[in-house]
């Protein structure tokens, strides 16, 4: 089977396709015939040495991806050989992601699609949408599940509606019932994001950020998902009512936080850090099965009409991949893996 692999952290030229004997699964393993792969932020911070040393001689890259179950190990009653299925964490503590045609991957990592969603779509979920689904369910008043009705009364703000998760964060919130402010940066970014579905968005780059969210939502916003509290959280404390969650999953523009005790402190606002190799493995099942209820409900899309475009790249061109989304691609970039789902 062919592979994508590197064996040294480094810029996107250390990505390798190589032909790799594809692994059988063990007890408790499935192994997927991989349609689409997805590439995140994290993908190219790994490669490039970002979160430490490498763990292994040669890893293949890749968290996220989409295709169909051809293998399953023992112990394994809940997905056959044949089942379309959605990747998370592929890579996390293992050598190999999902970017080659055969991936084994414990069952847990993987969850069953509908039939009614592309393996595109498939393969944008993962690290996404179960950070946005984290995001939006760790609040003090707020629900630890989604569900239609789940945030029905609640406002969400959601920084940079035009990302990855960004784009899910607000997706799942209305399917939720949530009403959704999105800042962004730009008229073309305040497009995607209400394509989306977000019902309010505010330029950030333009008047007062703050007067404008507070004339959307007057007694503040109960949850924010936080993509840059470095630059934004001065502001999230501003629009934020009694108790609200500040739910922080990235550290773009800056890795230091300048905090008021004093402005925190009389908002009782929750700070929720959001990192998914430590929230554990009942939250990461709760996302799987409120995500696909989602696109069961046909309320998770991708592409240029639900406000995520998308572009794709053949397997011989991860290098290119990679670099585009380093490059701060606006949209979701995904890798061709194989052309059908059986060879």
């Amino acid at each position: 089977m062919r592979a994508v692999v590197y064996t040294q952290s480094g810029n996107s030229s250390v990505l390798d396709l190589v032909e790799r004997a594809a692994a059988d699964p063990g007890p408790g393993e499935v192994r997927v015939r991989i349609v689409r792969a997805g590439v995140n932020p994290t993908d190219w911070k790994f490669r490039s040495g970002g979160f430490g040393k490498m763990t292994f001689p040669e890893i293949v890259p890749g968290q996220d991806g989409a295709g169909v179950v051809d293998a399953v190990g023992s112990g394994v009653t809940d997905i056959a050989v044949g089942d379309r299925v959605w990747t998370m964490l592929a890579q996390h503590a293992r050598p190999g992601g999902t970017a080659q045609e055969l991936v084994v991957l414990p069952v847990d990592n993987v969850t069953t699609l509908p039939d009614t969603s592309s393996f595109d779509v498939g393969a944008a979920l993962g690290v996404p949408a179960v950070t946005a689904h984290r995001a939006l369910t760790t609040s003090e008043d707020g629900p630890d599940r989604l569900a239609p009705g789940a945030l029905a009364g609640l406002t969400v703000l959601v920084a940079g509606g035009a990302g990855a998760v960004g784009n899910a964060a607000i997706q799942l919130a209305r399917w939720a019932g949530a009403i959704v402010i999105s800042t962004v940066s730009s008229d073309e970014k305040a497009t995607l994001a209400k394509a989306a579905g977000a019902q309010h968005t505010v330029n950030y780059r333009e008047g007062d950020p703050v007067t404008a969210i507070r004339d959307l939502a007057p007694d503040g916003v109960d949850i924010v998902v936080e993509v840059a509290p470095a630059q934004n959280l001065r502001l999230d404390l501003q629009v934020i009512r009694p108790r609200a969650t500040i739910a922080i999953y990235s550290s773009e523009g800056g890795s230091e936080v300048a905090l008021s005790v004093g402005q925190a402190l009389s908002t009782n606002a929750r700070f929720q850090w959001v990192l998914l190799y430590t929230v554990g493995r009942s939250a990461l099942r709760a996302a799987a099965e409120d995500i696909t209820a989602a696109l069961a409900d046909g309320a998770f899309g991708v592409g240029e009409e639900h406000g995520l475009p998308v572009h794709h790249y053949l397997l011989e061109q991860t290098s290119e991949a990679h670099a585009a989304v380093e490059a701060s691609a606006v949209g979701k970039v995904l890798i061709d893996v194989c052309e059908t789902a059986w060879p």
